[in-house]
């Protein structure tokens, strides 16, 4: 079995927040700007992970965290 050496992540703007989850683990954060969100991320999978083996998850030890954002295109006529 080949494990992953990063964790995918998707973040979006919600109404007051920006949002952060995780593709393959159960893991979402939230932040005022988009340095809190991925601060709180990083802690946030750091903490579901802790104490685990990370190969359970399909993941190599001390994984890397990918980040992919949603935005809104600029000017952009339905």
């Amino acid at each position: 079995m080949s494990l992953q050496r990063t964790v995918k992540a998707v973040v979006r703007k919600g109404e007051t927040h920006y949002v952060a989850e995780c593709v393959e683990l159960a893991v979402v954060s939230q932040g005022r700007t988009l340095d809190e969100t991925l601060d709180n991320l990083r802690e946030a999978v750091a903490l579901h992970l802790e104490g685990e083996n990370a190969a359970d998850f399909g993941l190599v030890s001390e994984p890397t965290i990918v980040i992919t954002m949603e935005l809104d295109p600029v000017g952009a006529k339905a």
